[in-house]
């Protein structure tokens, strides 16, 4: 297991009690302890090398936060085996602490009635950094992330998104090699999560720190992530190229054209037309059937062409799709980093 993060047929139950109703029911509660086994991850395997940044998406409940607790440590996995920086998590907690960094989205790591550099200052004594290399990592991320202007104000009187982007550089101030992101955009606006966006990219590229993503909102993926992790009912249904998905289960795509003159659906070989506009009309087409390169140009000999643009699938409903079947996708598909490594 030489990768950076290495998972091997990762599994984590959680014992889900019984109740019985009435005052006799509580009783038996307490006596007999019944309950079930729920498996919150079923066996999931993959590896993550260094530098690399990675996408984790799933439904509520599908396990991504249980995974990346197994990862650093704060869950012990019922089996399987996980590796991470040459570590095992739950084994070496405080060793490992030191080499990571995490952020959950909806938690906070900044002490809440301090001023948000006192915060800063303090998570320096706690990881023992070096008093330069604080500074220079403190320089570094209140640069990009702008936070000058609200260093002095306590973490309780913070927006949800400056209050993100501290938790960002607490997540950063010791160095660490892997990064952590647990929902890191949740409810934030759409100047907040460009910030957020531009940095992280900036982190991977410049620093090469790796990067777990786990987020609901697929633009956080699509910007910043070339893999993609799909979980669904703890289980690893897709690991590979995003790009991958788009093309294999994404067949259908949309032309959009502006005609000189405004007429009634063109007839076209391999083509639907969806809709009509006046001048424009919205072509479906299938990428086994036919090519956009080639659509446009059996158009352009029967048509006067003004303007046209290609609408791709959108990536939200191909995944919807894929959570709806369940099943995995066949690792010929599949181009996980265990494979190509």
């Amino acid at each position: 297991m030489t990768a950076l993060i290495a998972v091997e047929d990762l599994r984590k139950t959680f014992r889900v009690a019984h109740h019985h109703r009435g005052a006799l029911g509580a009783l038996r509660n307490l006596v007999e302890r019944r309950g079930r086994v729920v498996p919150a991850v079923d066996g999931i395997t993959f590896r993550i090398e260094r530098g690399e940044m990675v996408g984790c998406i799933g439904p509520n409940g599908a396990g991504k936060s249980t995974t990346i607790k197994m990862l650093t440590g704060i869950l012990v996995p019922s089996s399987g085996r996980v590796e991470v920086a040459g570590l095992v998590p739950h084994r070496r907690r405080k060793t490992l602490a030191r080499r990571i960094g995490v952020v959950f989205g909806q938690r906070t790591q900044l002490w809440w009635d301090l001023p948000l550099i006192e915060s800063l200052e303090l998570l320096r004594f706690i990881y023992r950094v070096p008093a330069d290399r604080h500074r220079a990592n403190l320089d570094f991320c209140t640069e990009l992330l702008e936070l000058a202007p609200f260093l002095d104000t306590p973490v309780r009187q913070l927006s949800l998104g400056q209050r993100m982007r501290g938790d960002l550089t607490a997540a950063l101030l010791h160095d660490p090699e892997i990064l952590y992101l647990d929902e890191p955009t949740i409810g934030l606006d759409v100047v907040a999560k460009h910030r957020i966006r531009e940095f992280l990219r900036r982190l991977n590229r410049e620093r090469a720190v790796t990067v777990l993503l786990t987020t609901h909102d697929m633009a956080d993926i699509s910007q910043l992530c070339e893999r993609l992790l799909i979980i669904d009912r703890g289980r690893l249904l897709y690991d590979g190229a995003l790009e991958t998905i788009r093309e294999r289960y994404g067949q259908e795509r949309m032309l959009v054209v502006d005609f000189v003159d405004a007429g009634g659906p063109v007839q076209v070989p391999h083509a639907t037309v969806e809709r009509v506009d006046g001048p424009r009309q919205w072509l479906r087409f299938r990428r086994e059937e036919t090519t956009a390169a080639d659509l446009i140009a059996a158009l352009a000999t029967r048509y006067e062409l003004r303007d046209l643009t290609i609408e791709e699938p959108e990536i939200e409903a191909i995944i919807r799709d894929l959570y709806s079947v369940g099943q995995a996708i066949p690792p010929a598909a599949t181009e996980s980093c265990s494979e190509t490594a």
